[in-house]
Formats: C-alpha cells, sequence, structure tokens
C-alpha cells in the first residue's frame, strides 16, 4: 500500500509554516486583525502555508488573468494578487460588504488594489457577466457550499487550456471519508468531488492542504 499523507499537529503546522516561505508582518497582521475581529469565522481564512502556496502557483503558471469566489477578509486574494504581473488582473466576488471592508483595506496598504476588482452580489449570478470565452489562467473557489457546483459549472468554460481551477475546504475536516456523517453540508461537499472526478473537461488532484485542496487542470 502506498504512503499515505502526514497528520499534521499544531507543532508540526508551525514547522512546515517556519520552513516555507513565512507570513510577512502585513500578512500577520491581517490573521490577528480577523481572528479578534470575527473570532466565530476566522476559520474561514485560508492559513499562511496555503497562501503562500497559492503565491508560488500563480507564478508558476504565469497567471495574469484570475477570479475568486469567496474573497471574506482579504487572505487568498492577497496571495494571488501577489503572484499576478504589474498588468494582472483578479476579480473577486463575494456578498459581504463587512468581511470585504477588511480586505480592501490590506490591498491598498500592500499596493495590490490596482489589480484587484471586487464585485458585491450573488456569484452565480455575477459570474455570468464574464466573458464566455476560456481566458482565465486561474480560478479559486471557496465560497459557500451549496454554490460549488454552479460555481465549478460556470468557470470551468471559461478557464484556458492549461489554466487551473481552486477549490478549498473539499476534505471538510475529514467528514468526507466517513460515512457515518450524513449531514447536508458534507452531503454537498461528496456530491461536488464525485462532479469533479467525473468532469472530463479536467484533469484533478485533491491535496491535504488545510481543509483539504482540489487542483484541477483545465484540459
Amino acid at each position: 500500500m502506498s504512503r499515505a499523507s502526514l497528520s499534521i499537529d499544531a507543532r508540526l503546522h508551525e514547522y512546515l509554516v517556519t520552513h516555507g516561505t513565512p507570513p510577512d508582518p502585513l500578512l500577520r497582521e491581517l490573521i490577528e486583525e480577523t481572528r479578534k475581529a470575527l473570532p466565530e469565522r476566522a476559520g474561514m481564512q485560508i492559513g499562511p502555508e496555503q497562501a503562500a502556496f497559492t503565491t508560488l502557483l500563480t507564478r508558476l503558471i504565469g497567471a495574469r488573468r484570475a477570479v475568486e469566489v469567496g474573497t471574506f477578509t482579504g487572505m487568498s486574494s492577497l496571495a494571488i494578487a501577489r503572484g499576478l504581473p504589474d498588468d494582472g488582473r483578479l476579480t473577486c466576488f463575494d456578498i459581504s460588504d463587512e468581511f470585504t471592508s477588511i480586505a480592501r483595506r490590506y490591498w491598498e496598504r500592500d499596493g495590490q488594489a490596482g489589480k484587484i476588482e471586487l464585485r458585491i452580489g450573488d456569484a452565480r449570478k455575477e459570474l455570468r457577466s464574464l466573458p464566455e470565452e476560456p481566458h482565465l489562467d486561474l480560478a479559486f473557489i471557496d465560497a459557500d457550499k451549496p454554490g460549488y457546483a454552479e460555481y465549478w459549472e460556470q468557470l470551468v468554460p471559461r478557464v484556458r487550456p492549461g489554466g487551473l481551477i481552486a477549490v478549498d475546504n473539499v476534505l471538510w475536516s475529514g467528514r468526507v471519508a466517513d460515512p457515518a456523517i450524513v449531514e447536508d453540508q458534507t452531503e454537498i461537499i461528496r456530491r461536488f468531488n464525485t462532479q469533479v472526478v467525473a468532469d472530463d473537461r479536467v484533469e484533478q488532484v485533491m491535496l491535504p492542504i488545510g481543509d483539504g485542496l482540489t487542483l484541477a487542470r483545465r484540459l
């Protein structure tokens, strides 16, 4: 049997964060502000190692046009924007002025605001306003789980061949692998994961980063 990925406890997580590109002072401040301002929702923020991975991935594929569905307080959007060239463009979709007001401040402070367009509203509708031809290099989905299936269907045709779609929370704290758990959110993510595996427009891998990250390459 092949070797499984390691289980990550707090000590090992701290080790891997400090032995990758660490979060700089601005990202650390964003993490801390999110924890203090939104203690019950801070877990929605991607971790520092996932942010570093996202920036590296954006650079590796030479992304110039990107979309994010679910911005929250801005950690993932900053990670993507930092990986884009100066003339790159990131379009963010979210429903909360409250959460994204924090993101806007950090975009400005980091000099990334000129790359980012924020659209407030239902992404199911807003995504339809994007050009229909395959023009996106990178798409990141990290929003309401019932919307995942539709976000996926809206974005896959708009991603160029060789472009990437990244989807967060696909392991759902491991609940997706426990057949005894049948609550709605878990079932929604299971169905979405099955939808991705069956999609012959992409090749994909599911990674144990954060709460589980699917990376799909458009064929």
